[in-house]
């Protein structure tokens, strides 16, 4: 079967590699001069960037990808176990290193508040049964609601209803261990006070299997990815940009795919990994998706976007992890005033990268790279990037200069950034939004944007627009649900490999041993 998938993020390799291995004649058409989508890579004067993603979890998830292909993920790209897995600088100076050593952390906690360590305690046990009843939904399509009542008990006996904020707030007194424990659902665009508590998995998923990063920045796991992609055969098109989904006569069927130069690409499938809404707007007419009208696509609530700092510095800090997230002096109005009011504020929160840290080939000898990103409104709040950028970029650089990086002005050689306009712009995002739909109870699961279109035959979504989401989990989960549903027989002539220890491409098992 012919498959063309617009788009090479994660979601799009992860579905690709899939169906190629069952010996399908797979194609991606991707925008931009190499693959990565939000993962793309910034390289300047001896500096690399990851643009997006920094932070791998579930790494075996990332092991089945290879595996499905009959590889060894460590034939491609190296991991690297992080050591904390980040610092959490408070506005008054405080620090909480989160890293995975239970002694540790549970040491930290009781430095902060004696009295919230049986509370931590019970935070995890609650986390931990998230864990296992929202995990191994990751992978499952949900198609309508009916999918989800086997578990409808399950997320009414969890309190899905709370948010992750008020789900730590229960067990946990103190207010800068409430902001430590609550903050990850920013790493995946959701507001930790909307966000379902069923996000707090995301605690548990670290504690149990670490934080990582690919070695020679994420842009190597593209890399990796790609080369698999490419040595089972799959054809990658570069600057080659989808602007049509081509249909047939009756608009029920794709086709195939029109560029941005006239050449069409026929398909008998099309798996869009290109950011779900802008894709539908722009590629299909709105008389052939009565079922995801603008209408429709317009009601959902959308993430935050990011403004983006890449540097280089020619001298090394040492103090500082790979990954920092620096508090501002707000936590909850700050995220109103992002979320809700969108409006730009005069505080911020930030999070600041140092891969050089770990891996200092990334940098010029005695060199640091960096990025520092700040959650910010996306396109529909009335903010003046033109105007605005340039004065928010030097409040961010001085703020790093005074309280973290002493005499960062004077060692910055090499400097970028990207606002919510890349996100709209270069990436194709609805509002510049940064993660498409905001992880909320109402917009997770059968809620979300489904992966197999109610209109069209044979047209599919991942990503991180439909569901499971954001965040590299989610979205190599839907390259596999995608995979699955398009339910092509496995090529009995491919070779099978031992999977690499520990064998957790099954999600189901591996929350059953959780």
């Amino acid at each position: 079967m012919r498959i063309v998938v617009i788009g090479s993020g994660f979601g799009g390799l992860a579905a690709a590699i899939r169906l190629q291995a069952l010996g399908h004649d797979v194609t991606i058409a991707e925008k931009l001069d190499k693959a990565g989508g939000r993962a793309y890579v910034f390289e300047q004067d001896g500096f690399t960037f990851d643009a997006g993603p920094t932070i791998v979890t579930a790494p075996w998830l990332i092991d089945a990808i290879f595996e499905a292909a009959g590889k060894r993920r460590d034939e491609y790209v190296d991991l690297m176990l992080l050591e904390p897995f980040y610092n959490v600088r408070f506005d008054d100076g405080d620090i909480f290193r989160y890293n995975g050593i239970r002694d540790e952390l549970i040491e930290q906690v009781r430095n902060f508040s004696p009295s919230d360590v049986e509370g931590y305690e019970r935070f995890v046990a609650a986390a931990k049964d998230v864990f296992n009843c929202g995990m191994p939904l990751i992978d499952q399509p949900l198609h309508n609601l009916r999918t989800m009542l086997p578990v409808f008990p399950d997320l009414v006996r969890l309190r899905a209803d709370r948010s992750v904020a008020a789900m730590v707030n229960h067990y946990m007194k103190d207010e800068k261990l409430r902001q430590v424990f609550s903050f990850h659902p920013l790493l995946i665009g959701g507001n930790p006070f909307n966000a379902s508590a069923m996000f707090a998995l995301i605690h548990y998923l670290e504690q149990k299997w670490g934080v990582w990063f690919a070695k020679g920045g994420m842009g190597q796991l593209v890399k990796g990815l790609v080369r698999c992609f490419e040595d089972i055969g799959g054809t990658i098109r570069y600057e080659s940009e989808v602007r049509q989904i081509t249909l047939s006569s009756d608009q029920k069927r794709a086709t195939g795919v029109r560029l941005a130069d006239g050449t069409t690409l026929p398909a008998d499938t099309v798996i869009c990994n290109a950011e779900t809404a802008t894709a539908l707007k722009t590629m299909v007419p709105a008389t052939a998706r009565p079922r995801m009208s603008n209408a429709k696509l317009d009601r959902y609530r959308y993430s935050n976007s990011l403004f983006v700092i890449y540097f280089g510095t020619n001298r090394q800090y040492p103090d500082i992890a790979h990954h920092e997230i620096l508090l501002g002096p707000r936590y909850k109005a700050l995220l109103h005033d992002i979320f809700d009011r969108r409006v730009l504020a005069e505080d911020f929160s930030l999070y600041l990268h140092r891969p050089t840290a770990t891996d200092p080939s990334l940098a010029p000898p005695g060199c640091d790279a960096w990025y520092v990103l700040s959650p910010v409104p996306h396109l529909g709040g009335d903010i003046d990037w033109d105007v605005v950028g340039p004065r928010y970029r030097d409040r961010i650089m001085q703020h790093l200069e005074e309280r973290y990086l002493p005499d960062l002005s004077k060692h910055i050689v090499t400097e970028r950034r990207i606002d919510p306009r890349y996100f709209q712009q270069t990436l194709n995002s609805h509002l510049g939004s940064a993660f498409g739909p905001e992880p909320t109870l109402f917009q997770s699961g059968a809620f979300r944007p489904h992966p197999v279109s109610k209109d069209i035959r044979n047209l599919y979504f991942c990503g991180a627009g439909p569901h499971p989401g954001a965040g590299l989990p989610g979205v190599f989960s839907s390259g596999k649900i995608v995979a699955d549903l398009i339910g092509a027989e496995p090529n009995p002539r491919r070779e099978r490999v031992v999977p690499l220890a520990p064998p957790r491409t099954a999600l189901s098992e591996v929350a059953a041993g959780a």
